[in-house]
């Protein structure tokens, strides 16, 4: 048995969620568990420094993979992924990194491209239940397509469903790493292994995450806007959030405090600068500061 340690290393820049990559964006930082590493923390922090050269900070353990296919080249013994969630700020001039909806286009449902996607999906799924020749099958799974893609008017999106809808397309033959050629995957870059299911993992934390935890905190820089704070939510989130509820909760729960300061440069009206408590940022990995979500 080989430990293998892998990060999801998650940024924000220009309103755009990133992840860093190596190998022309295939695959995430990872490397093999070293007898010199004092932790499994300091190896992940060791392989994503040595890969990419950006230092990480805070990290937590994600999930560990062991599934039955995860064998090493031997054919003997099994490889045990564990992965890590790690927030950060970008640099200009760093390579690596890469758009989170380059690889879940369809998660971004604020984009056209990504309504687009979801049409191509929902086709497509149609006609691989079709194709199902138990009928009891194809109504469970029809219900499922429903319930995870929010196909039709009565079921909402879940934005936090990231990894199952992926599984989801990964059953139905949808994606490369399925094996099912380029033409027949919906749109979205593949990776080597299941580095995109650990994306999609690494995804699906952060948006739960920032439901309940100010983790935002991690992404922004030390001044803001109250809009700037916003965008960041919806971009990690892939959906838009009502501007007059998501500032009035901010308020309300002491979350932010002005500075003084006066952000220019925004296009419009001068807006003020804000920065997050003190208390947020002592308790931030604490259960209890709650940064809302609303879509429209």
């Amino acid at each position: 048995m080989m430990i293998e340690l892998i990060a999801v290393l998650t940024a924000v820049r220009d309103d755009v969620p990133q992840v860093m990559t190596i190998d022309h964006g295939r695959l995430l930082p990872s490397g093999p568990l070293e007898s010199t590493h004092r932790s499994l923390q300091a190896g992940v922090r060791a392989w994503v420094e040595r890969q990419t050269g950006h230092p990480i900070g805070h990290v937590e353990q994600l999930y560990t993979f062991a599934d039955h296919d995860r064998l090493l080249a031997t054919g003997q013994g099994r490889l045990i992924a564990i992965s890590y969630l790690a927030l950060t700020r970008s640099h200009a001039g760093e390579t690596g990194w890469r758009d989170w909806y380059d690889y879940f286009p369809w998660e971004n449902s604020k984009s056209d491209a990504g309504r687009d996607c979801l049409a191509i999906i929902e086709r497509l799924l149609c006609r691989w239940v079709a194709d199902m020749d138990n009928a009891a099958m194809r109504v469970r799974q029809w219900q499922r397509c429903v319930s995870l893609f929010a196909i039709g008017d009565m079921v909402a999106w879940n934005d936090e469903l990231v990894l199952q809808r992926y599984e989801l397309l990964y059953e139905a033959g949808l994606v490369a790493e399925a094996g099912c050629t380029p033409e027949d995957a919906v749109p979205g870059q593949a990776m080597h292994h299941d580095h995109r299911r650990i994306l999609a993992t690494g995804m699906a934390r952060l948006r739960a995450k920032i439901r309940y935890r100010p983790v935002v905190f991690e992404l922004m820089p030390e001044e803001f806007t109250l809009l700037q704070l916003q965008r960041v939510m919806e971009s990690l989130s892939g959906i838009h959030i009502h501007k007059q509820n998501f500032r009035r909760l901010i308020m309300q729960q002491q979350l932010v405090e002005e500075t003084g300061g006066i952000e220019e440069n925004t296009g419009g009206r001068p807006a003020r600068l804000y920065r997050f408590c003190g208390e947020v940022r002592q308790a931030r990995q604490f259960v209890g500061t709650k940064i809302p979500l609303f879509q429209p």
